[in-house]
């Protein structure tokens, strides 16, 4: 007789063997690095030595106010990092599948019945028409995840948390990148509006030197117009900046959360004059590996590859464990005596035998969902290449824009003003003097711009280096996994 539960559990273990013999690895699918250049084509020969920090406007009083505004109330920030509290949570259900489910229930039956189904002992009465169940039970049930396809499903949860504090660092670095542009977009109005106003000031000064000579009888009145003219060409342009103001201001509320009182007064403090920062040299390709939408790609990638192995391993059997322990009564006041104590423990084995496919299917669905993550990973390595190229060569050209405009503008401004010179001496007439006031008019507004285009460079690429890298703890989450495994 002993036998008998040997043959029977052979019996129950033969089609799982059978099946288990079919069964084969999770698909191998290279993911090789990308490689890079040690440093960067258009990077500048000077070996400057400065920070990616540098490149920010840190020492304008504006930019500090609504960054760091930005920074905790932000509305786009903060639907990043509530992401990564779903990823988080996700991430500790996937551990807690690991664990043993204890449960709890209490219940009160109430059930009425025909003792004629009974036959004789019913007939007799012996069998109540009314029957009441007390009972109390603490269930629990276990997976031992034999296979491992329970810590792969929590290794890929892990990753997503690394995935989504990357994609939070991303749009913190956006958030940053576009106060910053649109603070010295500010700045660069500013600028813009000084020099427009210099020109018209100095328009109206030639059209008031015109109206004297009028009526002194010297020179015609057509003089007099067209200095008028060019004044009122330079309040067209300023009146035109308004709209420019008007749209960082909308553009900043946006971002910071703030209203727009508020973000006018942060605009119009004070900033200290600074000079152009010179862009970090020689900086090697490999600093892309922390940009943030990298680093993101990259979780996504492991997190992808955890699919396909906890995928993969829905072939083998799956092992559960249960056990029950309750009271059974009839009647309140025998619910805890040792006889109502009822109990039961189960172990239990199953696997595929035939499933027509179904398994193979979603191994190759997360084998290409791996494949995807791969291709998507190189794109975005190759995608912060092809930013950081740009970024450097904007600047480059930017720079030698600013240098030219600057040298245009101090050039006619010095022809305009020896212009004046000689029509006061009698040696010029008031066209030269015109013309040279209208070719030095909007100059300075040219240069102005120039310098914000090349400011506003110095951002673009401290967003392609990866700007603020995400802060790690102790331990990050891709570190975790690992020990999962």
């Amino acid at each position: 007789m002993a036998r008998r539960p040997v043959k029977i559990a052979l019996a129950l273990t033969l089609p799982l063997a059978v099946a288990a013999c079919g069964l084969n690895p999770a698909p191998e699918i290279e993911t090789p690095p990308p490689r890079l250049e040690g440093d960067f084509f258009y990077a500048p020969e000077n070996a400057a030595g400065v920070s990616l920090a540098t490149l920010l406007p840190r020492e304008d009083p504006a930019f500090a106010a609504l960054s760091d505004a930005a920074l905790e109330s932000g509305p786009s920030l903060a639907e990043a990092l509530a992401r990564v509290d779903v990823a988080r949570g996700r991430a500790e259900r996937a551990g807690a599948e690991r664990l043993p489910n204890v449960a709890a229930d209490a219940s009160l039956r109430e059930e009425r019945i025909n003792p004629a189904q009974f036959g004789e002992a019913g007939a007799s009465g012996l069998i109540p028409r009314n029957l009441t169940r007390y009972g109390a039970n603490v269930s629990a049930s276990w997976d031992p995840d034999i296979f491992g396809r329970l810590r792969a499903q929590e290794r890929a949860a892990l990753a997503r948390i690394d995935a989504a504090s990357a994609q939070a660092a991303a749009v913190r670095n956006a958030l940053l990148s576009e106060i910053a542009g649109s603070v010295i977009d500010w700045r660069t109005l500013e600028e813009r509006r000084a020099a427009l106003e210099a020109d018209e000031v100095a328009a109206r000064r030639l059209a008031g030197l015109a109206a004297t000579r009028e009526e002194a009888g010297l020179a015609p009145g057509f003089d007099r117009v067209r200095a008028e003219a060019q004044a009122s060409a330079s309040l067209s342009r300023l009146a035109a900046l308004e709209s420019e103001r008007v749209r960082i201001v909308g553009r900043l509320v946006t971002l910071t959360g703030m209203d727009a009182a508020s973000v006018s007064a942060a605009l119009n403090a004070a900033r200290p004059s600074t000079d152009l920062p010179d862009a970090p040299a020689a900086l090697p390709s490999e600093l892309l590996a922390n940009r943030p939408d990298v680093l993101a790609a990259a979780a996504e990638l492991a997190a992808s590859d955890a699919d396909l192995a906890a995928t993969a391993r829905a072939r083998f059997p799956q092992l559960s464990l249960s056990a029950v322990i309750g009271l059974l009564a009839f009647d309140p006041e025998d619910l805890f005596d040792n006889n109502s104590i009822v109990g039961n423990l189960a172990a239990g084995v199953a696997g595929p035998l035939l499933d027509f496919g179904r398994i193979e299917a979603e191994i190759d669905s997360a084998a290409a969902s791996k494949r995807a993550a791969f291709a998507a990973y190189r794109g975005a390595v190759f995608q912060a290449l092809g930013d950081a190229e740009a970024a450097y060569g904007l600047i480059e050209a930017s720079d030698a824009e600013a240098r030219q405009a600057i040298r245009e503008r101090d050039r006619l401004e010095r022809a305009a003003a020896l212009a004046d010179m000689r029509y006061r001496a009698g040696l010029a007439d008031f066209l030269t003097v015109l013309e040279a006031r209208r070719a030095a008019d909007a100059s300075g507004e040219r240069a102005a711009a120039a310098l914000g285009r090349a400011r506003r460079a110095r951002v673009v690429l401290w967003q392609a280096l990866g700007g603020d890298p995400p802060s790690r703890p102790a331990a990050s989450e891709g570190e975790r996994a690992s020990a999962v495994e």
